[in-house]
């Protein structure tokens, strides 16, 4: 049963949901929704039962004191509400938990219930999958939705990917099924660097949303928690010539790929963003993650006793290869 008291009639909901896990590369996708319940000060107001959707020797309880009692957190998924005030109020419903063990259709249907009940007029599901792209350069991201009216209302990919998915893509079928419109934002991580934290993916995504639902998100010490972490990427990269050859094939190929892109039209969409952006003032799991070709995959750079593993070559661009998963 689904119990709202003490929840406020919202103002244009818009739920966005992030989920640890194979959806979640570098967790990038859980600390945008984080970063949202912190920088408006979210209240949980539900939480969905672990016992129905989590397996505890996968993703284990903890244990913490507490005035110097033994307590239990329990894996679970917890919904909060934030109030966005201003010129053009909006109310988010935060989502972020675990992606479940088990009942994953119920899962979907629980959150859905949710939806239903505080009139959410749009599912963002945020994700971050491991991809051949280097951390030199702008993190990819991609908005994709199964119906095509959505598509071209809000500038999204139409969803094509045929393979293995996670709870984003179960999510955002539910919701289609469900009638409720739903959009996932994908961010693409080095999967040479995968390993949490990666700011700037993070950074990546927060823009993306801020574009798509026309609110202005408080960036708070992200910028410079991206700029940090790039520079740390550069100087761990620079130790190994191998992964710097990597990183520069990398770059070329991303440039190469790109480079029909850098038409008058795509330069003056991205400043239409960015004076969006800025207009106002202010300051600006086990088992691996989601590749762009569905796979399980593992980080390269990273401190390894039997050494480190050369990275693969980067697929030509125009071949099959060089496409994205969106899903």
């Amino acid at each position: 049963m689904i119990e709202l008291e003490g929840v406020p009639e919202l103002v244009d909901p818009v739920m966005v949901a992030a989920f640890e896990g194979w959806n979640d590369a570098g967790d990038a996708a859980s600390t945008a929704v984080a970063h949202l319940n912190r920088e408006w000060k979210g209240e949980v107001f539900a939480a969905l039962d672990a016992e129905d959707y989590y397996d505890f020797q996968v993703n284990r309880p903890t244990v913490f004191m507490e005035a110097g009692v033994r307590k239990i957190t329990w894996p679970t998924t917890r919904l909060s509400v934030v109030r966005i005030g201003g010129e053009k109020p909006r109310d988010l419903v935060l989502v972020r938990g675990i992606e479940p063990s088990m009942r994953w259709r119920s899962f979907c249907n629980e959150l859905l219930g949710f939806a239903h009940e505080l009139g959410v007029e749009l599912v963002v599901v945020l994700g971050a999958l491991l991809g051949d792209t280097p951390h030199t350069r702008p993190v990819p991201i991609s908005g994709t939705t199964s119906d095509p009216d959505l598509a071209r209302r809000m500038d999204l990919e139409e969803t094509k990917y045929e393979g293995p998915t996670g709870i984003v893509g179960v999510l955002q079928e539910a919701c289609t099924h469900a009638g409720v419109p739903a959009v996932s934002l994908w961010a693409a991580v080095p999967h040479y660097v995968s390993q949490p934290p990666n700011p700037k993916a993070t950074l990546a995504l927060l823009n993306r949303l801020e574009d798509l639902i026309d609110v202005r998100i408080p960036l708070g010490e992200l910028p410079e928690d991206a700029r940090a972490w790039q520079v740390g990427v550069d100087q761990l990269a620079a130790e190994d010539s191998e992964v710097a050859e990597y990183v520069q094939s990398l770059e070329e190929a991303r440039d190469t790929a790109e480079l029909p892109e850098a038409s008058g039209e795509a330069i003056a969409r991205e400043f239409e963003r960015y004076l969006r952006r800025h207009d106002g003032g202010g300051p600006p799991a086990p088992g691996g993650h989601a590749t762009a070709d569905g796979s399980d995959s593992t980080s390269y750079l990273r401190d390894n006793p039997s050494g480190r593993t050369r990275p693969p070559k980067p697929p030509k661009p125009g071949t099959d290869d060089d496409e994205s998963s969106d899903d």
